[in-house]
Protein backbone atom coordinates (compact mmCIF):
# COMPACT_ATOMS: atom_id res chain seq x y z
CA UNK A 1 0.00 0.00 0.00
CA UNK A 2 1.37 3.40 -0.96
CA UNK A 3 0.95 6.22 1.54
CA UNK A 4 -0.45 9.42 0.06
CA UNK A 5 1.54 12.47 1.16
CA UNK A 6 0.52 16.10 1.08
CA UNK A 7 2.58 18.20 -1.36
CA UNK A 8 5.02 20.34 0.62
CA UNK A 9 3.70 23.66 -0.72
CA UNK A 10 0.17 22.78 0.45
CA UNK A 11 1.45 21.55 3.81
CA UNK A 12 3.40 24.77 4.42
CA UNK A 13 0.39 26.93 3.52
CA UNK A 14 -1.93 24.81 5.69
CA UNK A 15 0.25 24.96 8.81
CA UNK A 16 -1.34 27.26 11.38
CA UNK A 17 -0.84 28.03 15.04
CA UNK A 18 -3.79 26.23 16.57
CA UNK A 19 -4.53 25.81 20.28
CA UNK A 20 -7.93 24.26 19.60
CA UNK A 21 -6.91 20.76 20.60
CA UNK A 22 -8.17 17.89 22.73
CA UNK A 23 -6.11 18.03 25.95
CA UNK A 24 -7.07 14.48 26.92
CA UNK A 25 -6.39 12.60 23.68
CA UNK A 26 -2.84 11.23 23.86
CA UNK A 27 -0.32 11.24 21.06
CA UNK A 28 1.55 7.97 20.61
CA UNK A 29 5.19 8.06 21.69
CA UNK A 30 6.18 6.70 18.28
CA UNK A 31 4.60 9.75 16.62
CA UNK A 32 6.46 12.13 18.94
CA UNK A 33 9.71 10.26 18.28
CA UNK A 34 9.14 10.56 14.54
CA UNK A 35 8.45 14.29 14.81
CA UNK A 36 11.70 14.81 16.71
CA UNK A 37 13.68 12.70 14.23
CA UNK A 38 12.27 14.82 11.40
CA UNK A 39 13.02 18.04 13.34
CA UNK A 40 16.64 16.95 13.64
CA UNK A 41 17.00 17.01 9.83
CA UNK A 42 17.16 20.82 9.93
CA UNK A 43 20.32 22.44 8.54
CA UNK A 44 23.11 22.47 11.13
CA UNK A 45 26.50 24.05 10.38
CA UNK A 46 29.41 21.86 11.51
CA UNK A 47 26.94 19.16 12.62
CA UNK A 48 26.90 20.30 16.23
CA UNK A 49 23.43 18.75 16.77
CA UNK A 50 22.44 21.58 19.13
CA UNK A 51 18.75 20.75 19.62
CA UNK A 52 17.53 19.81 23.06
CA UNK A 53 13.95 18.53 23.31
CA UNK A 54 11.99 17.88 26.50
CA UNK A 55 8.68 16.05 26.11
CA UNK A 56 6.26 17.02 28.87
CA UNK A 57 3.07 14.97 29.33
CA UNK A 58 0.65 13.99 32.07
CA UNK A 59 1.30 15.64 35.42
CA UNK A 60 4.58 16.99 34.04
CA UNK A 61 2.48 19.67 32.31
CA UNK A 62 1.30 20.83 35.73
CA UNK A 63 4.91 20.91 36.94
CA UNK A 64 5.85 23.02 33.92
CA UNK A 65 3.09 25.49 34.82
CA UNK A 66 4.21 25.54 38.46
CA UNK A 67 7.75 26.38 37.32
CA UNK A 68 6.46 29.42 35.43
CA UNK A 69 4.18 30.35 38.34
CA UNK A 70 7.16 30.32 40.72
CA UNK A 71 8.90 32.91 38.50
CA UNK A 72 5.79 35.10 38.54
CA UNK A 73 5.54 34.84 42.32
CA UNK A 74 9.21 35.80 42.69
CA UNK A 75 8.65 38.95 40.63
CA UNK A 76 5.20 40.10 41.78
CA UNK A 77 2.90 42.45 39.91
CA UNK A 78 1.99 45.61 41.86
CA UNK A 79 -1.71 44.80 41.35
CA UNK A 80 -2.58 41.69 43.42
CA UNK A 81 -5.61 40.92 41.22
CA UNK A 82 -3.46 40.81 38.09
CA UNK A 83 -0.82 38.78 39.97
CA UNK A 84 -3.39 36.18 41.05
CA UNK A 85 -4.78 35.88 37.51
CA UNK A 86 -1.33 35.54 35.93
CA UNK A 87 -0.26 32.83 38.39
CA UNK A 88 -3.53 30.91 37.90
CA UNK A 89 -3.13 31.09 34.13
CA UNK A 90 0.51 29.93 34.33
CA UNK A 91 -0.51 26.92 36.41
CA UNK A 92 -3.17 25.77 33.94
CA UNK A 93 -1.99 26.89 30.49
CA UNK A 94 0.05 23.78 29.63
CA UNK A 95 -2.90 21.52 30.44
CA UNK A 96 -4.50 22.71 27.16
CA UNK A 97 -2.39 20.24 25.15
CA UNK A 98 -1.64 16.57 25.82
CA UNK A 99 2.03 17.12 24.88
CA UNK A 100 4.33 20.06 25.46
CA UNK A 101 7.74 20.06 23.80
CA UNK A 102 10.22 22.49 25.31
CA UNK A 103 13.04 23.21 22.86
CA UNK A 104 16.46 24.64 23.63
CA UNK A 105 19.67 25.30 21.73
CA UNK A 106 22.99 24.14 23.12
CA UNK A 107 25.59 26.89 23.33
CA UNK A 108 28.60 26.68 21.05
CA UNK A 109 32.31 26.86 21.74
CA UNK A 110 32.28 30.48 20.55
CA UNK A 111 29.79 33.27 19.84
CA UNK A 112 29.39 32.46 16.15
CA UNK A 113 28.70 28.76 16.80
CA UNK A 114 26.20 29.69 19.52
CA UNK A 115 24.31 31.89 17.04
CA UNK A 116 24.45 29.19 14.35
CA UNK A 117 23.16 26.63 16.87
CA UNK A 118 20.23 28.91 17.71
CA UNK A 119 19.42 29.29 14.00
CA UNK A 120 19.58 25.52 13.49
CA UNK A 121 17.21 24.93 16.40
CA UNK A 122 14.78 27.55 15.05
CA UNK A 123 14.80 25.69 11.73
CA UNK A 124 14.19 22.42 13.59
CA UNK A 125 11.15 23.90 15.31
CA UNK A 126 9.60 24.92 11.97
CA UNK A 127 10.40 21.45 10.64
CA UNK A 128 8.70 19.91 13.68
CA UNK A 129 5.60 22.10 13.17
CA UNK A 130 5.35 21.07 9.52
CA UNK A 131 5.77 17.39 10.43
CA UNK A 132 3.05 17.75 13.08
CA UNK A 133 0.72 19.27 10.47
CA UNK A 134 1.50 16.37 8.14
CA UNK A 135 0.47 13.96 10.92
CA UNK A 136 -2.85 15.79 11.36
CA UNK A 137 -1.85 17.41 14.65
CA UNK A 138 -2.56 20.94 15.85
CA UNK A 139 0.45 22.87 17.11
CA UNK A 140 1.54 26.21 18.46
CA UNK A 141 5.06 27.60 19.02
CA UNK A 142 5.06 29.79 22.13
CA UNK A 143 8.01 32.13 22.69
CA UNK A 144 6.63 34.11 25.59
CA UNK A 145 7.82 34.64 29.13
CA UNK A 146 8.26 30.92 29.83
CA UNK A 147 10.95 30.67 27.14
CA UNK A 148 13.05 33.18 29.09
CA UNK A 149 12.27 31.72 32.52
CA UNK A 150 15.17 30.16 34.44
CA UNK A 151 12.72 28.09 36.49
CA UNK A 152 11.25 26.51 33.34
CA UNK A 153 14.72 25.73 31.97
CA UNK A 154 15.69 24.21 35.31
CA UNK A 155 12.47 22.15 35.48
CA UNK A 156 13.37 20.74 32.05
CA UNK A 157 16.91 19.91 33.12
CA UNK A 158 18.59 22.15 30.57
CA UNK A 159 22.16 23.25 31.11
CA UNK A 160 22.41 26.86 32.33
CA UNK A 161 24.20 27.74 29.07
CA UNK A 162 21.35 26.36 26.90
CA UNK A 163 18.90 28.86 25.38
CA UNK A 164 15.21 27.94 25.41
CA UNK A 165 13.67 28.94 22.07
CA UNK A 166 10.11 27.97 22.73
CA UNK A 167 7.44 25.69 24.04
CA UNK A 168 5.47 23.72 21.46
CA UNK A 169 1.88 22.72 22.17
CA UNK A 170 0.92 19.50 20.35
CA UNK A 171 -2.48 17.80 20.21
CA UNK A 172 -5.27 16.45 18.07
CA UNK A 173 -7.32 19.36 16.68
CA UNK A 174 -10.87 19.98 17.78
CA UNK A 175 -11.30 22.62 15.06
CA UNK A 176 -9.58 23.29 11.77
CA UNK A 177 -8.45 26.82 11.07
CA UNK A 178 -8.69 28.29 7.60
CA UNK A 179 -5.41 29.08 5.87
CA UNK A 180 -4.49 32.74 5.96
CA UNK A 181 -3.32 34.84 3.07
CA UNK A 182 0.17 36.06 3.70
CA UNK A 183 1.77 38.93 1.80
CA UNK A 184 4.70 38.23 -0.48
CA UNK A 185 7.93 38.77 1.46
CA UNK A 186 10.22 41.60 0.53
CA UNK A 187 12.71 40.41 -2.04
CA UNK A 188 15.29 42.31 -4.01
CA UNK A 189 17.15 40.79 -6.92
CA UNK A 190 20.69 42.02 -7.37
CA UNK A 191 22.34 41.13 -10.66
CA UNK A 192 25.23 43.54 -10.76
CA UNK A 193 28.57 43.91 -8.98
Amino acid sequence: MTETRTPFSELARRRRSNLRMDPDRPIAEAVIDELLAIAATAPNHHRTHPWRFRIITGEGRRGLGDALASRLLADPDPDPTIQTARVAKARSKYLRAPVMVVVAARSGTDEVTTLENRDAVSASIQTLLLAATDHGLASLWSTGEAARCVEVASFCGFDPTDTVLGLIYLGWPTAELEPVERPMPESVRIDRA
